[in-house]
């Protein structure tokens, strides 16, 4: 595992709201808005950007952690920047928190967290649940 970044450094990426990333169940169209768990799923990618960087060739990220508080809403078409801030590495775990905004609205907040370990040792974790 690579650090090639210090504790408090910042990566954003952009999301454009689409009808994909709306509240929508079995039951349909809930909300026309970025749901949370569009939300859930983008800030995790926003958190592994870092994870992307700090991977050996023999080793991957699995996520650990993703809160959310979800605070305002985001609208179809409008763009969301998403800023992850490396909070701590433990070990093998990096602990990112992350902002969500539209412009100045802070849409939401959260944590994310992601180990990693060996590709071989995922596998094998991966392999013992499928034979419970």
């Amino acid at each position: 595992m690579k650090q090639p970044f210090p504790i408090g450094h910042l990566i954003s990426i952009r999301h454009l709201v689409q009808l994909e990333d709306t509240a929508s169940f079995e039951v349909g169209l809930v909300h026309p808005v970025y749901a949370t768990f569009a939300l859930g799923r983008d800030m995790e990618w926003a958190g592994r950007q870092f994870v992307l960087h700090m991977l050996e060739d023999d080793e991957e990220g699995i996520g650990t952690r993703l809160e959310i508080e979800h605070h305002r809403p985001a609208l179809l078409g409008e763009e969301v920047i998403l800023t992850a801030t490396l909070e701590a590495v433990s070990g093998h775990e990096v602990t990112c928190s992350v902002l969500a905004k539209v412009g100045d609205r802070l849409v939401a907040s959260g944590k994310t967290g992601q180990k990693i370990l060996k590709k071989e040792k995922i596998s094998r974790i991966f392999a013992s649940l499928s034979h419970e």
